[in-house]
């Protein structure tokens, strides 16, 4: 049996912190290693003579910060690192022969290339670069934020120049968020499978993320307004359109159910609102309800060009100044040089026809989604950039991610995205994008396909059963 090698003696501060570094220790050492189940409360409390509540609360904040996993009658189980489970299935760069289905991103074809060109030609011929010449604004440009401020308006967002921030892209816009407002031990409520971001985040500001369960629109109304009725919600981070990674769209009723619930009480509501541009149908943000309580996040990279990482956040007017701060101790301001060729594609156009031509291969990827994988697709729709797709109950997710993955196809499991407590959907998530062309994807989805049907080896089939 596992036992740490520390002094628990309690002369150096409390004894479960050190029961807790010791743990995180070994696990990010190797001595603990992925699903090795740790001992019971009961008998680690024994063997290092402390009481068992003092094993307890060690578990439980080891288990917070997302080494550990408890299971309902089988018990406390080494969960690999957030980082170690993103990386191991959401490729961190391309490889050679393989498919890449495992990071969501705007498909890059030969007309996304002759925009970039077309764009860096032209500001390498101008005389002058007057944003390359100062820092400041750290919210960005006045110039940037009125042109986003202008392409926000026409998906429902209302915002004053002073309460917008150009980020960059929407993972620094959401970090900004919930730093601005969320203090550590702080509950934060999302979906109950949300983005792997997120996780990470509860672990660097140390707050407590809640999980909410969903259906085809997302989180409940019933179970949001049930943990406000139970504890001090600090906040809520959703994505009503394509919730990653269970592609959810929240209808308008929900979204007012929502902001209704948030409103009462008092809690703030992250919106990551990224693909909106994408959905053809008229949607208001869940924010738009929330002016005092809403922070509204937007990017281009997902729906122009995955390199094209400039976002705008929607701050209440309230915590403008606050927000800003954040913003300069953790990046200064969004890259100029990126947030000039974003404004620049909002004035001229040519953002909404790359959404145009970003819909119409979505449209064509997701059908072919269809025809191939059929009734195992759990939930997808037209534009959306992945789907949502269960697989074989004699398949676990990694050994079908393995597989695949030895036939030269990367595709995302759950594990990434699972808040605490969460049982797995045994589904993994194809991310469109990633396929150069549609005869690549189709190679991909027929091998995963083929695979559904195999039975796995013998060793992954002793390991499951």
């Amino acid at each position: 049996m596992w036992l740490p090698d520390i002094n628990i003696s309690g002369e150096t501060g409390p004894k479960y912190k050190a029961l807790v570094e010791a743990i995180i220790t070994d696990i990010e050492s190797g001595r603990l290693r992925h699903d090795v189940r740790m001992p019971t409360h009961r008998e680690l409390a024994y063997r290092l003579k402390v009481s068992v509540q003092t094993v307890s609360a060690a578990y439980k904040e080891v288990e917070r910060q997302g080494y550990l996993r408890s299971e309902r009658r089988r018990g406390t189980f080494v969960q690999a690192r957030l980082t170690d489970r993103a990386s191991t299935f959401i490729l961190d760069s391309r490889q050679p022969d393989l498919i890449d289905l495992s990071i969501v991103r705007a498909a890059y074809t030969d007309f996304h290339n002759d925009l970039s060109r077309q764009i860096h030609t032209r500001l390498a011929e101008e005389p002058h670069h007057g944003w390359m010449e100062s820092c400041r604004p750290v919210a960005g440009f006045e110039y940037h934020r009125e042109i986003g401020r202008t392409w926000l308006a026409g998906y429902g967002v209302d915002v004053a120049i002073p309460n917008l921030l150009v980020t960059n892209g929407a993972a620094q816009g959401v970090f900004t968020a919930l730093a601005t407002v969320v203090q550590p031990d702080d509950v934060v409520l999302t979906e109950s499978l949300t983005d792997h971001g997120v996780i990470g985040t509860a672990s660097i500001l140390r707050f407590k993320l809640g999980a909410l369960p969903t259906d085809d629109e997302g989180i409940l109304p019933d179970a949001f307004e049930r943990e406000c009725r139970q504890r001090q919600v600090r906040a809520l981070v959703i994505t009503p359109v394509y919730t990653n990674p269970t592609n959810c769209l929240m209808g308008l009723e929900r979204r007012k159910k929502i902001a209704e619930i948030a409103e009462h009480y008092g809690v703030y509501v992250i919106e990551d609102d990224v693909y909106r541009p994408l959905l053809e149908q008229n949607l208001p943000p869940v924010t738009s309800f929330l002016p005092k309580l809403g922070f509204h996040v937007s990017s281009l990279t997902k729906i122009v060009m995955p390199g094209l990482r400039t976002g705008f956040l929607t701050v209440p007017q309230h915590l403008s100044i606050r927000a800003s701060s954040v913003l300069r101790v953790t990046g200064w301001m969004g890259t100029p040089l990126m947030a000039e060729i974003g404004a620049r594609w909002i004035a001229d156009g040519t953002v909404e026809q790359a959404v145009t031509v970003q819909r119409a291969l979505m449209r064509e990827r997701q059908a072919l989604v269809a025809e191939v994988l059929g009734s195992a697709v759990v939930r997808h729709h037209p534009t959306s950039l992945s789907a949502w797709v269960r697989i074989p109950a004699h398949w676990q997710e990694e050994w079908f991610a393995s597989e695949l993955r030895k036939n030269g196809i990367a595709v995302t499991i759950s594990d990434p995205f699972m808040t605490v407590k969460v049982p797995r959907p045994n589904a993994i998530r194809i991310c469109l994008g990633g396929a150069p062309d549609t005869p690549t994807l189709h190679h991909g989805l027929m091998q995963i396909r083929h695979t559904m049907e195999q039975m796995p080896g013998v060793h992954a089939f002793d390991v499951m059963y």
